[in-house]
């Protein structure tokens, strides 16, 4: 249930910060392999400040996109290591997991069947579409990552502005889970994201939070989410999985 509490005679929603997910499902924070972190030292900041958020786990996910981020599970996985190695040498507790943010271009669709994706928890793969048209063949790529016993995570779905709501009905009827990113609720992106987002929230289409975060500036920016009205109705709805994980 949402809380208030009266300043000066106004009303204002008490704080609640990340703790109450635990975890984070989506991020950017293995050094020089995507437009994320750049350094180690980028990257252990990032951490910190994500922490500070109250989370207690991160599941970080790195693009990998044929023409730009050529990661593989190798590169993922080694880059992961050597932040992971680094945090143990600082004493941070933080729980650190990699997957990937994959986008769905033609070598990915190839790929369906014949590789191994990096997923999170129970078998989730997160997936991006393109921000200016849906892929022409979306179903069947969905219908395929599910036969191969994927569970799939849309990233960001309030950020697709070319889908109503009626169409993410339809996915979430086939089984698809929708990532909502945090600063969208915000305002971070545009007006329109935050009033899709606003939507999905009203509609309780979102299973899982995600910060989507590349830098200090959006670590910083996440701070305004804690008595954001959409956070907390995000919360009251019951259907958020990141503690699960």
């Amino acid at each position: 249930m949402i809380k208030w509490f009266s300043k000066f005679g106004k009303n204002k929603l008490l704080p609640i910060d990340f703790s109450v997910l635990k975890t984070d499902v989506h991020s950017h924070l293995i050094p020089a392999i995507d437009d994320g972190a750049q350094t180690l030292e980028e990257s252990l900041k990032l951490i910190s400040a994500l922490q500070d958020l109250g989370f207690s786990k991160l599941i970080t996910t790195p693009h990998t996109m044929s023409d730009v981020y050529k990661n593989t599970n190798e590169i993922i996985n080694s880059g992961k290591e050597k932040v992971q190695q680094k945090l143990q040498e600082l004493n941070n507790k933080i729980l650190l997991e990699a997957a990937s943010e994959y986008y769905v271009d033609f070598e990915f669709q190839n790929e369906i069947g014949k590789k191994e994706f990096l997923v999170f928890g129970s078998n989730y793969i997160l997936i991006e579409f393109p921000f200016i048209e849906a892929p022409k063949n979306m179903e069947d790529i969905i219908f395929k990552l599910q036969l191969q016993g994927y569970n799939v995570v849309l990233a960001h779905p309030e950020r697709y502005l070319y889908y109503t709501i009626k169409d993410y009905k339809k996915l979430v009827s086939k089984g698809v889970f929708l990532q909502l990113n945090l600063l969208s609720i915000t305002g971070f992106y545009s007006p329109e994201v935050k009033k899709q987002s606003a939507t999905l929230i009203k509609e309780n289409l979102i299973s899982f939070v995600g910060t989507d975060c590349h830098n200090m500036r959006q670590a910083e920016e996440l701070k305004r989410c804690f008595t954001n009205p959409l956070w907390h109705q995000l919360l009251d709805s019951g259907k958020l999985l990141n503690s699960s994980l």
